[in-house]
């Protein structure tokens, strides 16, 4: 790889992950990037640095644009590892002036690396520094995703160098979005959302309505993962704008786990029930099967969530328990729900599939269908039933 020019004299520097699957429990299949960006003015600076393990490649990078020891500054918009697991190391090569971080940034930096003597230098919103024809302006952004995170702001180039908000989790040698094909961005981008941000959308739509009020005028995006925006930064925005507001179209989800297949032939019976009612888009995704981040993703733009299970020892199948614990942290809203299982002597599990959903606040649509051992033609005919109601309801 190398360094790759977005303005003249901006950079990018930062490392591809070709072979990472794994990002805390979210399925990564095509790897990731760690972005980082260097821009050479009077004053050079480097927005965040990379994770453990890639500092060769931010080293290469660099000195295609200049030597480490001529860097000034560094921004640190973000303290999770996978930004700063270098900047321990960098530090001692560049030996900046300033380190610049937010308050919140400032605590984790002490927090992460016990390093009280580094030059820090903490910015709040609205706060300017100069780097000669250029400024650098900060705009906190508490939650997205964790405390410390914060935008920085070139406003004569137009650029948003926007942390982890904007980004996909993707592995390319292309570096942006114009060189690849649209639909599969956007679909790395609703996944990365679904799985990393979904829980703070209220600070997404608050974010995005000061931007619109009296924000600055972007063309580029410059996000910490995955592709730059530059072609359609707008695309990105407004898809924040939906995915914020949780908008659903007529999508239901059936999310379920099976012992013996009595409880698949309930949910078969349920897809049923929506199809006789219009529903013509469907997943029906084995809990067991499909990814945990995947199931997420579908969910995100989905009006209903039906969710089946089989009783396993009082209680719902493991993998459901792992899908609908994950899915709770991240509260998707807009939805109407039902639940289903078949089980062999206690049936539990339809009651605690119930209490998820109740959790969630995803009000059901019917009552919830509980069939004893293997259902037949007579019983599914409640399934039918429970689909055509949730159907309905959307």
């Amino acid at each position: 790889m190398t360094a790759t020019e977005i303005r003249p004299d901006i950079f990018w520097v930062g490392a591809v992950d070709w072979n990472n699957r794994d990002f805390h429990g979210y399925s990564i299949k095509k790897g990731t990037s760690y972005n980082a960006y260097l821009v050479r003015d009077e004053k050079t600076v480097l927005f965040d640095t990379v994770r453990q393990g890639f500092k060769s490649d931010l080293l290469h990078h660099l000195h295609q644009v200049t030597g480490p020891q001529k860097i000034d500054y560094i921004v640190v918009n973000h303290v999770e590892l996978d930004h700063s697991g270098c900047l321990p190391e960098l530090v001692e090569l560049i030996k900046p002036e300033k380190i610049f971080c937010s308050p919140m940034g400032h605590k984790a930096l002490l927090e992460h690396f016990h390093r009280p003597d580094w030059p820090y230098q903490v910015v709040k919103t609205g706060d300017e520094i100069k780097l000669g024809k250029r400024t650098v302006r900060f705009i906190e952004t508490r939650m997205l995703h964790w405390p410390d995170s914060m935008f920085s702001y070139i406003p004569e180039e137009k650029l948003l160098i926007s942390s982890d908000a904007f980004g996909q989790h993707w592995a390319t040698s292309e570096r942006f979005d114009d060189q690849v094909e649209e639909s599969e961005l956007l679909a790395h981008a609703a996944k990365y959302y679904a799985n990393i941000l979904l829980l703070y959308s209220p600070l997404v739509q608050k974010l995005l309505a000061e931007v619109a009020a009296n924000g600055p005028a972007v063309e580029i995006i410059a996000p910490d993962h995955g592709l730059i925006w530059r072609r359609s930064p707008g695309a990105i925005i407004d898809a924040y704008g939906r995915w914020s507001r949780q908008e659903s179209r007529r999508k239901a989800v059936i999310v379920y786990d099976t012992m013996w297949h009595s409880t698949e032939k309930m949910a078969r019976a349920v897809e049923s029930g929506l199809q006789q009612e219009g529903i013509e888009e469907i997943r029906l995704l084995h809990a067991r099967k499909n990814h945990r981040s995947d199931i997420m993703t579908e969910v995100l733009d989905a009006r209903a969530l039906i969710l089946g299970s089989a009783t396993l020892n009082n209680n719902i199948m493991p993998a459901m328990a792992d899908v609908l614990t994950y899915m709770k942290g991240l509260r998707p809203k807009e939805k109407v729900g039902a639940a289903f299982g078949s089980y062999g002597w206690s049936g539990e599990a339809v009651k605690h599939l119930q209490a998820f959903l109740d959790e969630m606040g995803i009000p059901a649509a019917g009552e919830g269908v509980r069939i004893k051992n293997v259902p037949g033609h007579d019983s599914l005919k409640a399934c039918v039933e429970l689909g055509r109601a949730v159907a309905k309801a959307m």
